[in-house]
């Protein structure tokens, strides 16, 4: 008898197993984090053999912590950290090079390039996206043309390209599986948002041979099964989404206009834009938010990339904290940041800036400050970075923010969720099961194998477990957005595009 979906959260520091009930309750949780590699200064690579191992290690702990067996198992969804790129042998499985990650900044000169040759606007127009190296298809290039023989592997056939659900659905099924979702292909720059199917004009552009890309399918259905040697159970994988789509999805957000933030190793506001994609130009990316009842939806996203993984740098970079959760009790330390700001721009800056040039910076120390004050400022960072990208959302939109559904591992910090009401002015709701991500790789295989049969069924579930208010004087939160955007404007164009 079958009781659990499993939910395989695959992201930038750890690989997570959630063992979700058909009520979207938490039955078993597991949590693996492996380790960050940074070859050069801006560039960031992970092992996919270990994202592999920490994945299905995570998975059988997370059966194993209830004593459950993989017969209770209903079905497997995926939710992943978008835009890195794994290339692998196709006879034999293994990678040819480390995963290069969404964050590395190694393309940054390649896409300069392209934009002096006017491919910007085409690009967008196909995709969405902006040229930047956080997308996939600059690192597949890279990979294609520095890593010896694998440009002439990709042309007769021999490599796979994927993000890292396609990596992992490989795996799962024994290589029988070589697909992706409509959600996850729209990171690629490869990928035409308008026609749903992989761009010849684009792949010529970046010179990508089609036989190394996936097939893309709806991210809700069966992609395929589990190898029965590898899990222990024939289980049907049926639900796949990129990790912001997903918890798009897992906080219900079906409806156009309605949004969330997810606070995670990077900060994402999405919002639901209906049945066709809106195109900005001021910085936020259009993109498909998930396929599901033979139609796409489509969504507008500001990208943050360094939100959560700013706590990380301050235990493991500064080791002014032990864990991750000891920010809250330290930056509670003091009233507030003493006049610190800091722009944890280390992997460049997302929206609204776009900027793979600049770098962090920690600004307005005195002789007064103390590690509590970077501290406090550093969670103050991630609010005022969502703020940035509220405000670009407004003016793109005309819609009007009124109350900001959140989710992410953060979350469960009520100073950063307080500080985030207070700069925005407006209500912060944290929803009953902040792992959003998860739980919207959940519901949409559990849609995929008729566990729930709409999206009805799937908002029963829905809760909302505390809503923060603003309390903070308008005088003094316009007087901080000022400030803090002074700070980011110092933290521009720091490196230049010549340096290595």
């Amino acid at each position: 008898m079958t009781k659990y979906i499993m939910a395989l959260d695959q992201g930038t520091t750890s690989s997570r197993c959630i063992l979700f009930t058909p009520e979207g309750k938490i039955a078993s949780i597991s949590a693996r984090e492996f380790p960050q590699i940074f070859p050069k200064e801006g560039w960031v690579e992970h092992d996919p053999m270990t994202i592999w191992s920490s994945q299905v290690g995570a998975a059988a702990e997370a059966l194993m912590k209830i004593g459950g067996q993989w017969q209770e198992v209903a079905t497997i969804g995926i939710t992943n950290q978008r835009e890195t790129v794994v290339v692998w042998d196709r006879q034999t499985g293994t990678p040819i090079y480390n995963a290069i990650v969404w964050q590395c900044r190694r393309t940054a000169t390649y896409c300069d390039s392209l934009r002096e040759q006017g491919y910007a606007q085409m690009i967008k127009s196909k995709t969405g996206l902006l040229l930047d190296p956080y997308f996939s298809a600059t690192k597949l290039r890279w990979i294609l043309q520095n890593v010896e023989g694998a440009r002439e592997k990709a042309e007769k056939g021999e490599l796979c390209f994927g993000t890292v659900d396609t990596w992992l659905m490989y795996q799962l099924s024994g290589g029988q599986i070589f697909a992706t979702d409509y959600s996850n292909a729209s990171r690629t720059l490869l990928f035409n948002i308008n026609t749903l199917e992989w761009d010849d004009e684009l792949l010529s552009l970046f010179d990508i041979p089609r036989s190394i890309l996936p097939e893309v399918k709806p991210s809700t259905g069966i992609f395929g099964y589990s190898d029965v040697g590898i899990l222990g159970a024939k289980i049907p994988i049926s639900g796949v989404a990129g990790d912001q789509q997903a918890a798009l999805f897992g906080q219900c957000c079906f409806t156009p206009g309605s949004m969330k933030n997810t606070y995670g190793t990077g900060g994402f506001l999405l919002m639901n834009t209906g049945d066709t994609p809106c195109y900005t130009e001021n910085g936020l990316l259009t993109t498909i938010a998930w396929g599901m009842d033979g139609k796409v939806s489509y969504a507008l996203e500001g990208s943050v990339f360094v939100c959560g993984s700013a706590i990380q740098w301050l235990r493991d970079g500064l080791k002014v904290i032990d864990s991750a959760s000891d920010s809250e009790y330290m930056a509670n330390k003091v009233k507030d940041s003493g006049g610190v700001y800091v722009v944890p721009a280390f992997a460049g800056l997302g929206a609204p800036w776009w900027d793979p040039y600049a770098r962090g910076m920690i600004m307005g120390i005195t002789r007064a400050t103390t590690k509590y004050h970077i501290i406090r400022a550093t969670l103050e960072s991630m609010c005022y970075q969502t703020a940035d990208v509220i405000a670009l959302m407004q003016d793109s939109t005309g819609i009007e923010v009124s109350r900001l559904p959140v989710d992410g591992g953060a979350c469960v910090n009520d100073l950063l969720l307080s500080f985030q009401a207070d700069i925005l002015g407006v209500p912060i709701d944290r929803p009953a099961c902040i792992e959003t991500t998860a739980l919207g790789a959940a519901y949409l295989a559990g849609l995929g194998v008729g566990i729930y049969k709409n999206v009805d069924d799937i908002r029963l579930n829905h809760k909302i477990e505390q809503t923060f208010e603003p309390v903070m004087p308008e005088d003094e939160r316009q007087k901080r957005l000022r400030r803090w955007r002074r700070a980011v404007e110092r933290s521009l164009a720091w490196k230049e595009a010549d340096e290595d």
